[in-house]
């Protein structure tokens, strides 16, 4: 695989799969995500492309923070934005321009737009959210952008047809799409999408760990140092 892409779906506090995730990879097959084209994603998933991009060990900041502490009255955007702030380096915007693309959707015709260029870190910071109110949240109109592409390894907390994702069959043998997200219909989706806006749990951060994990064992045992990504 070259000039590989890696997308994050928008997911709210589910979110805290991706530190699992990131955390794997980072640890089994570094290159996979140093060395790709482009991160991408809406949303949460934008969050946690920016954290690669600019590289920010995902392991230091989870062990920081209880998240079993967070209540549904948590203010997530301000601590997204003292979050981002207090990590991301004076050089971000250099750092994620050209490689971090992020997820936008124009409010004039509900168009996506995708943002992959930033002048300085505010405005790498303010991108995710909105810009001069003129865009909202890319989730609601391309949720995991980059995902039609071969060349691209998608990656979303609900099981579906994502490359790293729960391993589960839909209960009805069916299956939704929202804004290119795929997830099956079973009883653990209709939880996972039940605690999207909820305090998360641990165990989700393990999840995101081992389903990662699987992904490099069953594509080329990525999971060795030696992949080809390093």
């Amino acid at each position: 695989l070259r000039d590989w892409n890696v997308s994050f779906a928008g997911c709210g506090f589910m979110a805290v799969y991706y530190v699992g995730v990131s955390c794997c990879l980072m640890e089994r097959a570094r290159g996979l995500l140093d060395n790709a084209a482009k991160i991408s994603g809406a949303s949460s998933g934008a969050i946690t492309g920016a954290v690669i991009a600019c590289r920010i060990p995902f392991g230091r900041e989870a062990s920081k923070r209880n998240l079993s502490t967070l209540h549904p009255s948590f203010n997530l955007m301000r601590f997204v934005r003292d979050f981002l702030h207090r990590e991301l380096p004076e050089d971000a915007h250099l750092l994620a321009s050209g490689k971090l693309c992020v997820s936008l959707t124009r409010l004039t015709d509900g168009e996506n737009v995708i943002a992959s260029q930033f002048d300085s870190k505010e405005e790498l910071i303010q991108v995710r959210g909105t810009i001069l109110n003129r865009y909202v949240d890319g989730a609601l109109s391309d949720n995991l952008p980059y995902c039609k592409l071969k060349n691209t390894i998608t990656v979303s907390p609900f099981a579906g047809e994502s490359d790293i994702c729960p391993k589960e069959g839909p209960y009805f043998y069916q299956e939704v799409r929202y804004f290119n997200v795929s997830i099956n219909v079973n009883r653990n989706n209709l939880c996972r999408v039940s605690r999207i806006f909820l305090p998360p749990r641990p165990e989700l951060c393990q999840s995101g760990y081992r389903d990662a994990l699987q992904f490099l064992l069953e594509n080329g045992n990525f999971g060795r140092r030696e992949t080809i990504f390093l």
